[in-house]
């Protein structure tokens, strides 16, 4: 495993307020029968300090990568929010999920849910200071990244504690019979790869946040925030109202933001710093509740 480490940004005087540490390599998977790549973005202190630190998960959307965080603003957004107090310090993991919608593939042929409950997160927990546990775990996600951390959230909450999403893909359902043409041509061909071609109408239901939110006992304990933009070009706001509404039926907390805007990471520029003070409050509390957090450790 490379340990070359890459400062991005100037010093500052304190540790709290320094830039993150960004290191970028790939994780082995027997499950993918491939390496995938990620990047991690470490508090400044966390060569020097010893300590294990909460532990963040961030999806990217679709046509995206694990780069994409530092490239579009994440990283700058994630600074001077620590720096200004804002948020404490934590772990962000950013794993390549392609156009996986971080599920297992209709065909079984890419196991990727798989993959990332069964090997990314004990190979992040066990080369990385991390607090592991799923109280000081969360999972936020960006578009095909948010509909990624509402689905992992609710199928696997005895690994997160926590999930935002931003624009995430909530689609109530799939037109039957899919359009062969225009903007349904397009939606097919890149929602094939993980829901099947032709479009699976029965595994997208299967999959969806919003079927798996008629459940919520699946997924006690689960703290939940998620936003949409009023303009959003994809129409997802539509879905993020219906899932509020699901999760109102069931009496279930949570927190939804309708905010004024479009989709994707100009959105996201303009309000991350909601949904990582969301993230914040809660693994916060998970960091202030672990026995022997800041114990020294060499990894």
């Amino acid at each position: 495993m490379c340990l070359a480490y890459v400062l991005i940004g100037c010093g500052s005087a304190s540790a709290a307020a320094a830039p993150s540490i960004v290191h970028c390599d790939s994780v082995p998977s027997k499950i993918l029968d491939h390496p995938v790549d990620y990047c991690i973005d470490l508090p400044a202190d966390y060569a020097s300090s010893g300590k294990r630190y909460p532990v963040l998960y961030f999806l990217h959307g679709l046509f995206e990568n694990d780069h994409r965080w530092i490239d579009r603003g994440g990283k700058e957004n994630f600074d001077r929010l620590t720096a200004d107090g804002t948020i404490g310090q934590f772990i962000v993991v950013l794993p390549d999920g392609g156009d996986t919608f971080y599920i297992n593939s209709e065909d079984g042929k890419d196991r990727y849910e798989d993959f990332f409950v069964q090997e990314l997160v004990p190979f992040i927990d066990h080369h990385y200071r991390t607090i592991a546990t799923k109280d000081a775990r969360g999972i936020s996600g960006l578009s095909m990244g948010g509909y990624g951390a509402l689905h992992l959230a609710m199928r696997h909450s005895d690994l997160f504690g926590s999930v935002a999403a931003t624009s995430a893909v909530l689609i109530p359902a799939l037109p039957d019979p899919v359009p062969a043409e225009g903007r349904w041509e397009f939606y097919s061909r890149i929602l094939s790869h993980a829901f099947g071609s032709p479009l699976n109408q029965a595994y997208w239901e299967a999959n969806s946040p919003l079927t798996l939110a008629k459940d919520p006992s699946k997924f006690q304990g689960l703290k939940i925030y998620f936003e949409a933009g009023d303009h959003d070009r994809y129409g997802f706001e539509k879905g993020a109202a219906i899932l509020d509404e699901i999760l109102n039926k069931e009496n279930y907390p949570h927190t939804y933001a309708l905010r004024s805007g479009g989709h994707g990471w100009e959105f996201l520029d303009q309000y991350m710093k909601y949904s990582l003070s969301f993230q914040w409050h809660w693994l916060k509390q998970a960091e202030q509740n672990t026995p022997g957090k800041a114990e020294a450790d060499t990894r």
